[in-house]
């Protein structure tokens, strides 16, 4: 019988530690992430190289026909919101880029006599 040494393991470090602080972190930035809701029709917006994005901010859109919509709300139920807005941030239209340049005339003049004074165009990206 070998009564000697025993050859001794190294001890392996376990990884639970660091799985634990990365399920940890992937839950908080799910909690504190700002979910968008759809648009609620398909809008191509018009190219810009500006570096602005924007943000979660009330958006109006509106669609190459013309047909708005605000807080899930259509046409002049729309306005009826819109006039109700209290918020002092500019308004951000997400408008197709074949809108009628009359037609988004006609909706700048429409919004200011619902009260809304700052207005933002969300643009797209150049390709």
């Amino acid at each position: 019988m070998n009564f000697g040494r025993s050859e001794r393991y190294r001890r392996v470090d376990s990884i639970v530690p660091m799985i634990n602080v990365v399920f940890l972190l992937m839950i908080f930035f799910l909690l504190t992430a700002s979910i968008a809701p759809p648009a609620p029709f398909e809008i191509e917006t018009p190219e810009s190289r500006a570096e602005l994005r924007a943000g979660q901010d009330a958006t109006l859109y509106v669609s190459r026909e013309g047909r708005i919509v605000y807080e899930g709300q259509e046409g002049e139920a729309a306005f009826a919101a819109l006039s109700q807005r209290t918020s002092e941030e500019a308004l951000l239209v997400r408008a197709d880029r074949l809108l009628a340049g009359s037609d988004a005339a006609a909706l700048l003049a429409r919004l200011g006599s619902v009260g809304v004074e700052r207005v933002r165009l969300v643009v797209g990206e150049a390709q």
